[in-house]
């Protein structure tokens, strides 16, 4: 079981890696809120706004403003979040891989591998935080506006809920958290796991050299004496 962990975080790693970058780079943050009278569906991300026609599907997005004009803080401080999630988990997956048994990278050092998969595991413990930041203060902040707008009955044409990137941004947090436990939690709720196993297999090691080699030094000293006996 122990064994498999790693490939378990690896699985993990490695969807919400690609969960955190695809909700980053879609359009899908914000999404219409209203009923069926509406003809398209519109949705903002953290870079454009798209709409599509409910009817023909056509599909038509509008960028942002440059990346130095001013923009909601919401929309600013999210994009810093997810962007850094991003760097983080992909950073993270990139090192679990070499700390992986099954690539040939330092094989001949398991207490080395260990440690390449603690160093993955906090880094994507990390990773997780500013995505989970980044995208539920965004929900909660659409929510937020979305209920003051229906409390006080304003009606503004459009309302908005969070839609699929939101969520996937979520879920790609959460996974990062989860791959994250089981390389610094898990692994080492096994027995035999962890600093002293491999440092005994490192002694072991060394104990065994040791031992060929003082048998090889004695056989040497038994022929040379038997040599000198026969002569």
């Amino acid at each position: 079981m122990r064994d498999l962990l790693p490939y378990i975080a690896c699985f993990f790693a490695f969807f919400s890696t690609g969960f955190l970058i695809v909700a980053t780079w879609t359009d899908c943050w914000m999404v219409n809120a209203d009923d069926s009278l509406e003809v398209s569906t519109k949705c903002r991300g953290l870079w454009w706004e798209c709409v599509t026609n409910a009817f023909d599907g056509i599909r038509t997005c509008d960028e942002y403003d440059s990346i130095l004009a001013e923009h909601p803080l919401k929309l600013v401080v999210t994009r810093a979040l997810m962007i850094t999630a991003d760097i983080l988990a992909g950073f993270g997956f990139l090192t679990l891989l070499l700390g992986l048994d099954c690539v040939k990278f330092l094989p001949d050092e398991p207490y080395i591998k260990v440690r390449i998969c603690f160093v993955a595991g906090t880094t994507l413990l990390i990773a997780g935080t500013p995505g989970i930041i980044g995208s539920v203060w965004y929900a909660v902040d659409v929510y937020v506006e979305r209920s003051t707008l229906i409390l006080h009955n304003i009606f503004l044409g459009i309302q908005y809920k969070f839609g699929w990137s939101c969520w996937l941004g979520m879920a790609g947090s959460l996974g990062c958290f989860l791959a994250g436990a089981i390389l610094t939690c898990c692994l080492y709720l096994f027995k035999g796991v962890g600093p002293g196993r491999n440092y005994s297999y490192s002694l072991r090691k060394a104990y065994s050299v040791a031992g060929v080699s003082m048998t090889k030094s004695y056989s040497a000293a038994r022929t040379e004496t038997a040599k000198i006996k026969r002569k």
